[in-house]
C-alpha cells in the first residue's frame, strides 16, 4: 500500500509539472492555431531567470517576476518575428519556433554556462509537506510536516517533498484559473471570437494583432512559471528544454490539440504511468506471464523481453501517442483532427 500511496503521490506531481508547462502550449494553440515549437525553450527561460532572480531578491519575488520576463520575451517575439511569418502559414511558424530554440540554447548555455546550476527552493519548501507512516501493525498513517523519531521507531516513514505539494497546489490553481478566464471573461470571449472571426472583432474597436500578442506571452509566462517551479525542484540545466519539449508535445497531442481538459488528462496518465513503470523492477516477461500468458522457454530469452518495465518508461509516452493516432486522432479530448 505505502508503495501505491508514494508512487502514485509522485506520478500524480509529475503530471501537475508536465500539465504546467503543457496549459501554456495548448492556450496559444487553441487561441492562434500556431504549434509552438520553442515552448519548453521558455520553461528554460522562467528556471535561469528564477535562479538569478532569487540570488538578488529571493525565491518568491523571482517567481512572480521571472514569469512576467518570460512572458514579455514571448510577447516581443510573437510581434517581431512569429507575427511576419504567420500570413505565410505552419511550416514557416515551426520553423521560426524550432531556430528560436537553438538560439535560446546558445544563450542559455553562454550566460550561465553548460553545466547544473545551484537553484534550491526557498527554505519554507526544503522539508517534506507531510509524512506517511508505515507501522509494525501493517497500517497506514501520516503527519504533516516531519515526523517525530519516536513516530518512526519500529515503523517505515516515507516524506514527501513541500516543493512537489507546492507544485501540485500551483498547477491545480492555474487550471482553475484558466478554465475561469477562456470561459468566464470577457477577454476569454474576446480572445475566442479573434481566432474564429478575426475581421468581426476588429469591426467592434478591438486590435487583433495585440491580443494574439498578449495570448503568446501569457502562454509563454505559464512556460515560465512551470520553469521557476520545476528549475527548482528539479535540477536547472541546459538540457532541461529537450527534456520534456518532445514530452509535452505528446502530451498535447494525446490529450487533444487545444483541448485544456485534454492537457490536464494526458498529464495525470502519461506521469502516473511512467513513474509506476520507473518504481517497477520487473521484466516485460514476467508481467506477460502476470497477466496469464503462457511463454516458451525460448521467448524467455529473448532480449526485449527481458527488459525491464524501468527501461522502457522513457518510451510508453510516445508508445501512447502512437496508438492515441491511430485509434482516436482528435485525442482524449479534443474536437479536432490533428
Amino acid at each position: 500500500m505505502e508503495f501505491v500511496i508514494v508512487s502514485l503521490l509522485n506520478g500524480v506531481s509529475y503530471g501537475l509539472l508536465l500539465f504546467m508547462l503543457s496549459s501554456g502550449l495548448t492556450l496559444i494553440f487553441s487561441m492562434m492555431g500556431v504549434l509552438n515549437f520553442a515552448h519548453a525553450s521558455f520553461y528554460m527561460l522562467g528556471a535561469y531567470f528564477g535562479y538569478s532572480l532569487s540570488g538578488v531578491l529571493g525565491f518568491w519575488p523571482a517567481l512572480l517576476i521571472s514569469p512576467v520576463l518570460v512572458g514579455v520575451a514571448g510577447a516581443l517575439f510573437e510581434k517581431y518575428s512569429l507575427r511576419k511569418v504567420h500570413k505565410f502559414g505552419h511550416v514557416p511558424e515551426l520553423l521560426i519556433t524550432f531556430g528560436l530554440s537553438y538560439v535560446v540554447l546558445e544563450l542559455v548555455q553562454l550566460v550561465w554556462g553548460r553545466t547544473a546550476v545551484d537553484f534550491r527552493p526557498p527554505e519554507l519548501l526544503q522539508g517534506p509537506a507531510f509524512t506517511l507512516i508505515h507501522t509494525a501493525q501493517d497500517t497506514m498513517a501520516f503527519t504533516w510536516g516531519r515526523a517525530a523519531a519516536e513516530l518512526c521507531q519500529g515503523a517505515v516513514c516515507t516524506p514527501f517533498p513541500a516543493t512537489r505539494a507546492f507544485m501540485m497546489l500551483v498547477a491545480v490553481g492555474m487550471l482553475v484559473g484558466l478554465w475561469l478566464l477562456i470561459t468566464r471573461t470577457r477577454v476569454g470571449l474576446v480572445i475566442q471570437a479573434a481566432l474564429s472571426h478575426p475581421h468581426m472583432v476588429e469591426a467592434l474597436g478591438h486590435n487583433v494583432p495585440r491580443v494574439f500578442m498578449m495570448v503568446f506571452g501569457a502562454g509563454t509566462g505559464l512556460a515560465g512559471l512551470a520553469g521557476v517551479i520545476g528549475g527548482s525542484t528539479f535540477v536547472t540545466e541546459p538540457a532541461m528544454a529537450a527534456t520534456l519539449g518532445s514530452l509535452v508535445f505528446a502530451v498535447v497531442v494525446i490529450g487533444g490539440l487545444g483541448s485544456l481538459p485534454g492537457a490536464f488528462l494526458a498529464s495525470l496518465l502519461i506521469g502516473v504511468i511512467q513513474t509506476f513503470a520507473v518504481a517497477m523492477d520487473h521484466s516485460i516477461g514476467s508481467l506477460l506471464e502476470g497477466l496469464g500468458l503462457a511463454l516458451s522457454e525460448s521467448m524467455r530469452h529473448k532480449d526485449f523481453l527481458r527488459l525491464t518495465l524501468s527501461q522502457v518508461a522513457p518510451v510508453l509516452p510516445y508508445l501512447f501517442l502512437v496508438l492515441i493516432l491511430i485509434f482516436r486522432p482528435k485525442g482524449l479530448l479534443g474536437t479536432r483532427d490533428h
